[in-house]
């Protein structure tokens, strides 16, 4: 299997996107990763936008981000509470810092912002954060994934086998 002994992060929060969650979730399982499901804390239940429940695994303050290859964030709402636990946002800065994989997809660029990574880089989202990721110093294109090193972004659910594909081959390159 592709990722077979890779350990890999979702993050999870409350009012994330169901596709956008349960999608890069179990295809990560497919390719034999290790799935870490990670909130700002471990053992709780979140519930997405529409009712189905996601339980983290791993509290952000306590994983070393040396040990995995890499991170998925979901879009929703959830990247809006995700950003506010300062743990979780440096989850995401030092995973960028060791130049491992940072993947995040439609509102998921909220949680690149506010980690200040995006200087100069280019990305993708959902349209209606476009103003946002462009202050924050990124270069933002229409495109359905976009590949700047090992940070991946896409915009909707429709963008998911893309940004998958995209996804688990950076994956499997680290």
């Amino acid at each position: 299997m592709e990722l077979s002994g890779k350990k890999v992060m979702i993050m999870v929060a409350e009012l994330f996107n169901d596709y956008e969650y349960i999608y890069p979730y179990y295809r990560l399982l497919e390719t034999g990763a290790h799935v870490e499901v990670v909130g700002a804390k471990a053992g709780v239940v979140y519930s997405s936008k529409v009712g189905t429940t996601a339980k983290s695994t791993a509290a952000a303050k306590d994983l070393n981000p040396a040990e995995f290859a890499g991170l998925v964030i979901p879009g929703g709402y959830a990247p809006d509470f995700m950003r506010r636990d300062p743990a979780m946002v440096s989850l995401v800065r030092e995973l960028t810092n060791q130049d491992k994989v940072v993947a995040a997809i439609c509102h998921a660029g909220w949680m690149l912002a506010s980690a200040k990574i995006l200087q100069g880089r280019t990305v993708t989202s959902y349209f209606a954060i476009k103003d946002d990721l462009i202050h924050a110093g990124a270069n933002w294109v229409d495109q359905e994934v976009v590949e700047d090193g090992v940070l991946i972004t896409s915009r909707t659910p429709d963008d998911l086998p893309a940004f998958m594909r995209a996804v688990v081959a950076a994956l499997a390159r680290g």
